[in-house]
């Protein structure tokens, strides 16, 4: 009980009280027009959501840029303290502030006057709820927490995958006020798949890391998290020995797990030759360029892979439970493009018959539905959008 009574007011002071003056004081210096910080909460290198932007800016412009790495998840309390009032410290002068996530830490400041602040969002299309619109029953404070608490700064732009999820991010964003900021630019990461070097690039890390894959078909098996992040769980349901004997002879099977699993489910042994944890070894985009069939259930993912518009299978054996938890913005079993299983055997099934039941049109119009601005150009657009004109004095 002390624990939390300590943890309730060291939150309120923070956010409340340190940060907002560790950014006010900071802020009596002047804005450096040039300067651009990059937030990162959870990974020590940029992640997919910034990397071409980066690159572009690095590149192209003479900018002042920064990039802070929170680690949240992997160091302690106080070390990600410290790491918060470096990034307040910074931030307070900085003209661009550019992020990828909702966290308490981004909206806790006020933004100065001429700053502008871009999110990337990380995640396509809307699947899940998130924020205000999350039906969480289990959490029962969550909505007061967020109003307390707020995760969403007052942003210029926040991109989005296609205008019809507009609405979903206003919502849950509690950006109501101003929708304008919900931007169908399509997502910088979602380039890639428009680009032939970056394919030949994850081929050849797959036959690397998987040197078995030569010559078979790619089965990606890429489930979300359940419970909560801080105590997240992998689903172990799916029956790899059964997968192996029946789908062997033609497939590998690669799975990759959400990054904030920690304990993950251990691959039969006598299946070694046949199924691969590729959670650490390969990038997302790798794997949704070489899977010929990828299976999910409640992952974002699905949105960047139908930019392929391959085949989907979702492997929801909890569907009923998912959803009390959770909830989705759309009709699961309307907006899915292929088969809901519930069971391996169907999913198996399902696969062994892939070239006569897949329907490529049921792909295509999900992608056109919720991916419509991922054209292989959003990079440009956003920095179009976001920098403004005034950004070409820095053109190298």
């Amino acid at each position: 009980m002390a624990g939390k009574t300590y943890r309730k007011i060291r939150k309120y002071y923070t956010r409340k009280v340190l940060y907002p003056l560790l950014f006010n004081i900071h802020s009596l210096a002047p804005l450096k027009e040039n300067k651009v910080v990059f937030l990162e909460l959870r990974y020590p290198e940029l992640s997919d959501s910034f990397r071409l932007i980066y690159k572009e800016l690095k590149e192209k412009y003479n900018l002042d840029i920064h990039c802070h790495y929170l680690h949240i998840g992997t160091l302690s309390r106080d070390e990600v303290h410290v790491k918060m009032m470096d990034f307040m410290r910074d931030a307070a002068t900085a003209k661009y502030l550019i992020y990828s996530e909702g966290r308490d830490i981004q909206a806790c400041i006020r933004k100065r006057k001429g700053q502008r602040i871009l999110n990337t969002w990380h995640g396509a299309g809307a699947f899940k709820r998130f924020g205000l619109s999350r039906e969480d029953k289990s959490s029962g404070s969550l909505e007061k927490s967020i109003e307390r608490y707020p995760e969403h700064a007052d942003y210029d732009i926040v991109t989005v995958s296609s205008p019809e999820v507009v609405w979903a991010f206003v919502e849950a964003m509690g950006k109501e006020k101003n929708p304008g900021c919900i931007r169908p630019l399509g997502l910088s990461r979602t380039d890639v798949f428009y680009k032939e070097e970056y394919k030949k690039k994850a081929f050849e890390n797959l036959y690397n890391t998987v040197p078995e894959a030569k010559g078979k078909k790619i089965i990606s098996y890429a489930p979300t998290f359940r419970g909560r992040i801080t105590k997240a769980s992998a689903p172990d349901k799916i029956d790899i020995e059964k997968f192996y004997e029946t789908l062997g002879d033609e497939y590998i099977l690669l799975i990759k797990h959400h990054p904030v699993v920690k304990n993950r489910p251990e691959i039969p042994q006598d299946c070694s030759e046949f199924a691969y944890d590729v959670t650490d070894t390969l990038p997302v985009e790798d794997l949704i360029f070489v899977s010929d069939i990828m299976i999910s259930d409640y992952s974002s993912v699905i949105f960047e892979y139908s930019l392929l518009e391959k085949p989907m299978v979702f492997f929801a054996y909890d569907l009923d439970e998912y959803y009390d938890k959770r909830g989705f913005f759309y009709d699961y079993e309307e907006m899915t493009p292929g088969p809901i299983c519930k069971t391996n055997e169907e999913m198996i099934e399902y696969i062994a018959d892939i070239d006569q039941r897949f329907d490529k049109s049921i792909v295509h119009n999900f992608r056109e539905k919720f991916m419509s601005a991922c054209d292989g150009h959003a990079t440009e657009r956003i920095i179009a959008e976001f920098f403004e004109p005034s950004i070409e004095k820095y053109r190298k």
